[in-house]
C-alpha cells in the first residue's frame, strides 16, 4: 500500500495549552480510519492538521505527491444566496454532470428529495449537510477527511453514507479520515481506529467494537502494571526497613479473552426493578392515544396528515425510540404526548401522575442561568435523586456526567456544547420528571461522554422516550423501537434494520418515486444491499431453517471447547520457562491455529443467523 500523507513529530500549541506533542502517523491506500477522543482533545485538529488547512507549530506534514483531499468541516460554506444545483455542480453543464452515473447516484441518494433550484438559505440544516455532502462526494479525491459527517442527517441519509463510503473506492484504493460520534457509522466504515488523549494519538485495528475491546483490555493491563509497581514500591519499602531480600520472579503474561474482560458485568439494566420502580412512581397509566389523527389545514383546501388513527400505550417503565425521516412527524407525535398539541380526532389520555421533562436539541432552557458558574447552578438542587436503586446527589451526578472540579468554575454560558448538554440533563434528573423525553441527547457527545450517558439512564427509573439518528445510542438505551411511517407508528421489532426494509416500501415512497430512497448502484454491486434484501428466512423451508439451527448450535459448542483449549495451551505457556523461545513460539502457533478455527466457525454461524434473519 502506498503512502498518502502523515506527519512526523509534530506539535501544536493552541494560547491556553499545547494540544498535540511529538505526534507521528500515517496514512496508506486503503484505510478507513475513525477518529475518537473526548471533546476539546484534539480530533478536528488533527484532521485540519493532516488535510494541510493547519500548520504545525513544529514537525512536519507529509504528503504523497499531488494527493487530492478533500475536506468536510462541521459547518458548511455554502452560499445562503445560492441556489442546490449552484452549490452542488457550480457552472459544470447539465449535460456533463447529468451524463455521468456516479454524480447522479450522488444526488439521489443524498439530495433527492430537494428541490433543485431552491435557495440554500431556505433549507433547513439538516438539508444544507445533505448539499454539502453531495457537492464534496461528487468530486475526485484520493483522501476524504469528514468532520462530523452524520450531524443533522437522519437514518436513512446516514445509512446511504455509510454503504457509499464503502463502496467509493476499490478495495485497497483511497483513504478515508472520519471524526464521528456515531458508533454504528464508525463500526459499518471503519477498519482502524484512532484515539486523541492528552497530547498524543494512539492507534487500533478494527472499527468501533474491535477498538473498545482493545482499549478495555489495554487499560486492564495497565491496572495490573500499575498494581505491580505499587506492590514494588511496598517491597522496596520493607527492604529499606528490614535490609535486602531476595527478589527474583518471572514475569507471566496473560491475554484475556473478550468473554473474560466481560465476565463479571451485570446486565445492562435490570428491567423488573426499573419497571417496578416505575410503577410506584407513574401508576398504571403514562399515556394512552385512541385512534389519534394529527391534520394540518391547507389555505388552499385539504392539509397534509402528519398523524393517522394512531392507536398506542405508553406504559410505566417503557424505554421506547422514535425513529422517522426528517418531517415525518416526530415533534408532532411528541408534543401531542405531551399535551401541547391538539389531535385533529381521535383521544389523548394522559395518566393524572404524570411529570414531563424534555432535552431538547437546542438547549434554551440553559439561556436563564447567564454567567452564573456551575457550581452555583448545581448549589440551588440540595435534592437527591433515584439512579440504579440508590440515592445520587448532585455533585455525584455531575461526576457521573464526566465534570471536574475545574469545570464547577466555569460560567454556564462558557460551557462546550457537550457539557451543556450533560448539564442540562443533570438539571433536568434533579427535577425527578416519571417521564423523559430526549431529542437527540448525543448531538456535541463524544463516544466516552456518550457511554456515560447510557449508563446513567440505564439506571433511571421512569418512562424514556428517545428521539434520535444514532442507531447505536437508540438500540443501547431503548427495549423497543417505534417507525413512523405513512403517518402510522408501527413497532420495529428487527430495529432500525427493520424500519430501513420498511420506508423502502412504504406506499409514499414508491408513488413519489423519490430518488432519495434509492441506493448506490455500485453498493449493490460491492455486497452492500444487506438490509435492503427480505429476510432470508421468509425464502426457507422448515427442513433448511432446522438445518441451520443445528449448524448454529453445533458451532456454538465446538467454539466453547476450542476457547477452553486456548485457556489450556496459555495456562502451559504461562508455566513455561520464559527464556525458552522456540517452546514459547510452539505455544502461540498452537493457539493462533485454534483461533483460525473458532473464527471460521463464527463466520458459519454469523452466515447460517443471516440466512435465518435473527
Amino acid at each position: 500500500m502506498a503512502f498518502l500523507l502523515g506527519c512526523e513529530k509534530v506539535r501544536v500549541d493552541f494560547p491556553t495549552k499545547e494540544v498535540f506533542s511529538e505526534v507521528s502517523l500515517g496514512v496508506d491506500e486503503g484505510d478507513r480510519v475513525g477518529i475518537v477522543g473526548r471533546n476539546g482533545d484534539g480530533k478536528s485538529t488533527l484532521l485540519n492538521l493532516l488535510a494541510g488547512t493547519l500548520e504545525p507549530d513544529e514537525g512536519r506534514v507529509l504528503r504523497n505527491g499531488a494527493v487530492r483531499v478533500g475536506v468536510l468541516g462541521q459547518a458548511d460554506s455554502l452560499d445562503p444566496a445560492a441556489t442546490v444545483g449552484q452549490a452542488v455542480v457550480g457552472d459544470l453543464p447539465e449535460y456533463e454532470w447529468a451524463g455521468d452515473a456516479r454524480i447522479r447516484d450522488i444526488i439521489a441518494g443524498l439530495a433527492g428529495d430537494i428541490p433543485w433550484d431552491a435557495q440554500v438559505g431556505t433549507l433547513s440544516g439538516g438539508q444544507r449537510r445533505r448539499v454539502d455532502l453531495v457537492r464534496l462526494l461528487i468530486g475526485d479525491w484520493d483522501v476524504l477527511a469528514l468532520d462530523e459527517p452524520t450531524n443533522h442527517l437522519d437514518v436513512r441519509a446516514i445509512t446511504w453514507l455509510a454503504g457509499h463510503l464503502k463502496a467509493r473506492w476499490k478495495q485497497g484504493a483511497g483513504a478515508l479520515l472520519v471524526v464521528t460520534h456515531d458508533r454504528w457509522f464508525l463500526d459499518e466504515v471503519c477498519t482502524r481506529m484512532w484515539e486523541v488523549h492528552d497530547r498524543v494519538v494512539d492507534p487500533f485495528e478494527g472499527g468501533f467494537s474491535a477498538y473498545i475491546m482493545q482499549r478495555v483490555e489495554r487499560d486492564r493491563l495497565a491496572a495490573l502494571a500499575e498494581q505491580k509497581r505499587q506492590n514494588d514500591l511496598r517491597r522496596e519499602l520493607a527492604w529499606l526497613s528490614r535490609g535486602a531480600r531476595a527478589r527474583a520472579t518471572k514475569p507471566k503474561f496473560h491475554v484475556a479473552l473478550a468473554q473474560e474482560l466481560i465476565a463479571d458485568v451485570p446486565p445492562l439494566r435490570n428491567e423488573l426493578e426499573l419497571k417496578r420502580m416505575a410503577m410506584a412512581r407513574l401508576g398504571k397509566q403514562v399515556v394512552d392515544l385512541e385512534h389519534m389523527t394529527v391534520r394540518f389545514d391547507g389555505e388552499d383546501g385539504p392539509g397534509r396528515t402528519v398523524l393517522d388513527d394512531v392507536d398506542w400505550i405508553i406504559g410505566p417503565g417503557d424505554r421506547y425510540g422514535i425513529v422517522g425521516a426528517n418531517g415525518a412527524g416526530k415533534t408532532t407525535l411528541l408534543r401531542v404526548i405531551q399535551g401541547l398539541q391538539k389531535p385533529s380526532a381521535g383521544l389523548v389520555k394522559i395518566g393524572k401522575t404524570v411529570r414531563f421533562a424534555v432535552l431538547s436539541q437546542h438547549l434554551d432552557d440553559l439561556a436563564r442561568f447567564g454567567d452564573d458558574r456551575v457550581r452555583q447552578v448545581v448549589g440551588r438542587y440540595s435534592r437527591r435523586t433515584m439512579l440504579d436503586g440508590k440515592e445520587v446527589t448532585p455533585g455525584q451526578l455531575l461526576e457521573k456526567l464526566g465534570f471536574t472540579r475545574a469545570d464547577l468554575n466555569e460560567p454556564v454560558s462558557d460551557l462546550s456544547g457537550g457539557q451543556k448538554r450533560r448539564l442540562a440533563l443533570m438539571l433536568i434528573l434533579l427535577d425527578e420528571p416519571n417521564v423523559l423525553i430526549l431529542d437527540e441527547p448525543g448531538n456535541d457527545l463524544d463516544t466516552d461522554m456518550l457511554a456515560s450517558v447510557e449508563d446513567l439512564l440505564d439506571g433511571w427509573p421512569g418512562t424514556l422516550l428517545l428521539v434520535t439518528h444514532d442507531r447505536y445510542l437508540m438500540e443501547r438505551v431503548t427495549d423497543h423501537q417505534f417507525a413512523i411511517l405513512d403517518g402510522k407508528v408501527r413497532h420495529l421489532p428487527g430495529g432500525v434494520d427493520e424500519y430501513l426494509r420498511l420506508s423502502d416500501a412504504s406506499p409514499s415512497s414508491m408513488a413519489a418515486g423519490n430518488p432519495a430512497r434509492q441506493r448506490p448502484a455500485h453498493a449493490a454491486d460491492s455486497g452492500l444491499s444487506g438490509t435492503e434484501a427480505s429476510p432470508e428466512s421468509s425464502r426457507l423451508s422448515g427442513g433448511e431453517i432446522r438445518t441451520l439451527r443445528k449448524l448454529m448450535q453445533s458451532n456454538g459448542r465446538k467454539t466453547e471447547t476450542l476457547n477452553g483449549r486456548i485457556e489450556d495451551v496459555r495456562a502451559q505457556m504461562a508455566a513455561a520457562d520464559p527464556t525458552d523461545f522456540s517452546a514459547l513460539g510452539d505455544f502461540q502457533a498452537q493457539i493462533n491455529d485454534l483461533q483460525a478455527q473458532i473464527d471460521a466457525l463464527e463466520e458459519e454461524w454469523l452466515e447460517a443467523a443471516e440466512k435465518l434473519g435473527e
